[in-house]
């Protein structure tokens, strides 16, 4: 999964759970992104890398997701 399918998908699981996502490009350093997913926020690397599986799993739990949700 690519981070820009995650975000995708966060932002549909945030639709569905109404709660607000958003996506500040201008808070980072670099090609690098704040996802906010409620009140919960995960940096999300370089959006069209390959996310490996820890990082993919480290950002679900800082969102409070599982990844078994996306």
């Amino acid at each position: 999964m690519t981070g820009n399918e995650f975000i995708r998908k966060v932002k549909a699981l945030g639709k569905a759970r109404k709660l607000a996502v958003t996506l500040n490009a201008s808070r980072g350093k670099g090609s690098h992104q704040t996802l906010y997913f409620g009140t919960a926020f995960t940096i999300v690397r370089n959006p069209k890398d390959e996310l490996k599986t820890g990082t993919f799993h480290a950002m679900c739990a800082q969102l409070g997701i599982k990844p078994n949700d996306l």
